[in-house]
């Protein structure tokens, strides 16, 4: 592990998929009854996501649009046409979904002894929502609807810095994407970058980031 030079006044997150456990499948996977064969589906959720980091790269547009624009686009690249009210029902999976079971109690220590701050792609009322099931208190909650950009676009860490105005070095940060969060980050000047391996991303070199399978693992690299 790479070390920390100083004590953090920060520890930033991304959120969903990193603390809030992200499972899209079954709304996925209604949505395409009848229209898509079984052997394409892991195709399918691959490019799905891939679509999904393509629509964040532009203009900012509300989450739920987000969704529903990744979703016909996808559908579109398997020969399946749109499906009018996707992103809604995306949405409302989002704001269904539950911390890891492995979030709460090392989260919980770590808001007792750091601010602690969420850097999150979606819009303020995913968060009202998400953030009271992750069970710690949050010094301050940061959205893209706020930053009028998602990640992995430099506006969303340049909101960050200049809300709290603070630096890089001022931030351990924690998520679980690297292409989002890590490799921005990195270049933009951020060191004591930390990646919860969710199996989101492959894990790669030169980006100087750690590489945990839990918080425990953070926690105890602190001292807590």
């Amino acid at each position: 592990m790479a070390p920390t030079n100083s004590r953090p006044k920060y520890i930033s997150f991304d959120i969903y998929g990193t603390l809030i456990n992200w499972d899209t499948d079954s709304t996925t996977r209604r949505l395409l009854a009848g229209r898509l064969p079984e052997e394409q589906w892991p195709a399918f959720k691959k490019v799905f996501r891939g679509y999904r980091f393509d629509e964040v790269l532009g203009d900012y547009k509300p989450y739920e649009q987000i969704l529903q624009d990744s979703f016909d686009r996808v559908c579109k690249f398997f020969g399946i046409g749109p499906t009018p009210g996707a992103g809604a029902e995306f949405a409302d999976a989002v704001r269904s979904f539950g911390a890891h079971d492995d979030v709460p109690a090392p989260l919980k220590l770590m808001g007792d002894n750091y601010k602690l701050v969420a850097l999150s792609n979606a819009d303020d009322s995913f968060l009202d929502i998400s953030i009271p099931k992750l069970g710690a208190d949050f010094h301050a909650v940061l959205t893209a609807e706020q930053a009028r950009a998602y990640k992995p676009r430099y506006q969303a860490f340049e909101y960050m810095l200049d809300t709290l105005d603070a630096k890089p070095e001022e931030f351990l940060h924690i998520a679980s994407h690297t292409r989002y969060d890590m490799h921005p980050m990195h270049d933009m000047g951020f060191r004591n970058l930390w990646v919860l391996d969710r199996g989101y991303d492959p894990i790669t070199g030169g980006y100087d980031y750690n590489t945990v399978k839990s918080l425990d693992e953070i926690n105890k690299h602190l001292g807590l």
